[in-house]
C-alpha cells in the first residue's frame, strides 16, 4: 500500500465566532493546489464556528480551546501537529485570500527561502485601513529597522510562512497577537532574511468581526524590544 506524500504546507487557522467566513476559508484553503494540512483551533467560540468544524473533520484537524486562549496561544497549541515543510497563519475571515498561500510557500519549498512574508504595503498603504491601524504598522516597520538593521515593510501582516522546523526552534511564548512581533525578533536573530512577497488585502471593519485593534500596539513594540537580547 503506497504511502500519502507528506504535506508541503501546513495551514493554521485561529478562530474565534467566525462563523459567517469559517467554512469559506477552509473551502478555499483546502482548494489550493498544494498537498495541504489544515489545523483548525476553536478559540472557546459561543457562535455556530464549532457545528460548521464538526463538518469537517475528515479533511481538517480541529483543536478546541474550552475557553478564549489567544492567537499565539492557539498557534502554539497547534504547532506540535504540523507536518508540512512549510507553515503558515490563515485568519479564519477572508482579509487575506488563501489563493496568495502558494505564491509565498514556493520560496520555502524551492530552498530559497526559510521565513516569507505577505506584504500589505508593497504597493503602497491599502485603502479601507483605518488611519491609527496605518500608523502603528508603519512605526512598527521601523522599530524593526532601528533594533534589528532588518529592512521590512509589513511587520503586523497574518501571512508569515516558515520552515516549520525553524518555528518550532523559536520556542513561541506569544498568547495574543504579540506572535508577530515574536517571530519577526526572532526570524532575524536566527540569522534569516525576511523575504517579502506582495500580496492583496482587504480590511475588514471592527462592526464586522475584526479583533486586533491599533490600541494592541504596546505589546507589540514592547515584544520587539525584549526579544531584541533575550536568550531563547
Amino acid at each position: 500500500m503506497s504511502q500519502k506524500p507528506p504535506a508541503e504546507v501546513t495551514v493554521l487557522v485561529p478562530a474565534l465566532n467566525e462563523e459567517a467566513t469559517i467554512a469559506e476559508v477552509l473551502d478555499r484553503v483546502l482548494a489550493i493546489p498544494l498537498r495541504v494540512q489544515v489545523i483548525v483551533v476553536d478559540d472557546g467560540s459561543t457562535d455556530r464556528t464549532p457545528e460548521i468544524l464538526a463538518t469537517y473533520a475528515d479533511r481538517v484537524l480541529v483543536l478546541t480551546n474550552a475557553s478564549r486562549g489567544g492567537k499565539g496561544n492557539a498557534i502554539r497549541k497547534a504547532l506540535p501537529f504540523a507536518e508540512g515543510k512549510a507553515t503558515i497563519v490563515q485568519d479564519a475571515d477572508l482579509e487575506y485570500a488563501p489563493e496568495q498561500i502558494p505564491d509565498l510557500i514556493r520560496p520555502i519549498l524551492d530552498g530559497k527561502a526559510n521565513v516569507v512574508y505577505g506584504s500589505r504595503f508593497a504597493q503602497g498603504l491599502p485603502k479601507g485601513m483605518a488611519l491609527p491601524n496605518k500608523i502603528v504598522n508603519v512605526l512598527l516597520s521601523l522599530t524593526v529597522r532601528a533594533l534589528y538593521f532588518h529592512k521590512v515593510s509589513d511587520e503586523a501582516t497574518c501571512y508569515k510562512a516558515f520552515r516549520t522546523d525553524l518555528l518550532v526552534r523559536m520556542k513561541l511564548e506569544c498568547t495574543r497577537f504579540e506572535f508577530c512581533p515574536e517571530v519577526t525578533a526572532k526570524s532575524i536573530r536566527l540569522g534569516e532574511k525576511i523575504h517579502e512577497v506582495p500580496i492583496h488585502y482587504e480590511p475588514r471593519s471592527k462592526a464586522a468581526g475584526k479583533k486586533i485593534r491599533w490600541t494592541d500596539a504596546p505589546d507589540a513594540f514592547w515584544t520587539l524590544a525584549k526579544h531584541r537580547f533575550k536568550k531563547f
